[in-house]
């Protein structure tokens, strides 16, 4: 790898995270934030649900090697918290299987390095309008959404894990429904800088040894 090392954040999960290091994305903002300071690598895949972040967990966390992640934010549930279809196709994942499946995803990044932290992001609300008028597709609901984010962030508490929930971060924000998205479900700049902000509060009040906070890290050839 190029050196000297730094510590790596990864950023697993879906369409939110493989779209984050577009244009004012959250994942471009933290690598601008931790230039010098971190590596930041995304895996993200977009349409997945929290059953297929399971199936690859080994390919993309490998628990033999030698070089572990510091930290991994992870990101399921908006596609799994979208209603089931009458056909049993689609990304739908019911409510008891997706906590297990996040809690799969929690035992096996902790299981990676005694020094690897996770942080879960919860499913955002959405704008159901609006994704009805750019693509008709009413799959997505709020309702939905908030029992799923609850859910997860109660599987965090049990667990011991940081959670964000983005249900409660967005809807505290000024007119997020018309702000928050580019197209109901995926994030607009302002969407991006509530995510941002969420996880820098989150890594800033953590007690980790060493802490992973932007401003606690050294610079590189400073």
């Amino acid at each position: 790898m190029v050196g000297p090392r730094r510590p790596q954040l990864v950023l697993f999960g879906s369409s939110i995270v493989e779209f984050s290091f577009g244009e004012e994305g959250w994942g471009a903002i933290l690598t601008d934030i931790y230039a010098r300071k971190a590596d930041i690598f995304v895996r993200g895949y977009g349409g997945w649900n929290s059953r297929q972040a399971v199936q690859v967990l080994d390919q993309v966390f490998p628990k033999d090697d030698t070089v572990q992640p510091s930290l991994v934010i992870v990101y399921f549930g908006g596609n799994d918290s979208k209603r089931p279809r009458p056909d049993g196709l689609g990304p739908h994942v019911p409510l008891p299987e997706y906590v297990e499946n996040m809690r799969k995803i929690a035992v096996h990044l902790k299981n990676l390095s005694e020094k690897t932290h996770v942080i879960f992001l919860t499913a955002p609300p959405v704008n159901e309008a609006q994704i009805l008028k750019v693509s008709g597709d009413d799959d997505h609901t709020n309702e939905l959404c908030q029992k799923y984010a609850d859910a997860c962030v109660e599987l965090c508490q049990e667990m011991g894990i940081k959670a964000i929930n983005l249900c409660d971060a967005f809807k505290q924000h000024y007119h997020w429904m018309t702000t928050c998205f580019t197209d109901g479900v995926h994030l607009s700049a302002t969407g991006s800088k509530i995510v941002t902000k969420e996880i820098l509060k989150v890594l800033k009040e953590a007690d980790w040894k060493p802490s992973l906070y932007w401003e606690a890290l050294p610079m590189e050839f400073a």
